[in-house]
C-alpha cells in the first residue's frame, strides 16, 4: 500500500476514534496532526536505517574511518515513544477483545 494512502487511512481512523470516544475538537485534531508528523518522521528514520544500516561509517578528526551507531536508531525509539504518549493524550488505546477477557479467567 502506498504510504500516502496508508497515512490518510491512519489519520482518518484516528479522527473516527476520537469522534466515537467523544474527545473530538480542535485540540484533539491538532494532536492528531502532531501524531501524523511523527508518523512521517518515523518513516524517514526507518528509511535511513534501511538505507545506511544500524551502524554507519564516519571520519574522525584525525582522518580515520570508524564505525558508530546510526543515530536514527535511537531517534526512532524516541519518536515511537512520543507517538504512544500522544495516542494516550488523545484517549486512544487498543480495544479489549472477548478473547482477551477469556485469558484473564
Amino acid at each position: 500500500m502506498p504510504k500516502n494512502k496508508l497515512r490518510d487511512e491512519i489519520k482518518r481512523d484516528l479522527t473516527d476514534q476520537i469522534e466515537r470516544n467523544g474527545t473530538n475538537g480542535r485540540y484533539y485534531e491538532d494532536l492528531i496532526e502532531d501524531y501524523m508528523k511523527l508518523w512521517d518522521t518515523k518513516n524517514m528514520l526507518i528509511a535511513d536505517i534501511e538505507s545506511r544500516g544500524a551502524v554507519v561509517d564516519y571520519v574522525s578528526n584525525n582522518g580515520t574511518t570508524n564505525k558508530r551507531k546510526n543515530e536514527s536508531v535511537g531517534e526512532l525509539v524516541k519518536v515511537n515513544d512520543r507517538m504512544i504518549k500522544l495516542l494516550d493524550a488523545i484517549g486512544i488505546s487498543p480495544l479489549q477483545t472477548e478473547s482477551d477477557d477469556d485469558d484473564e479467567m
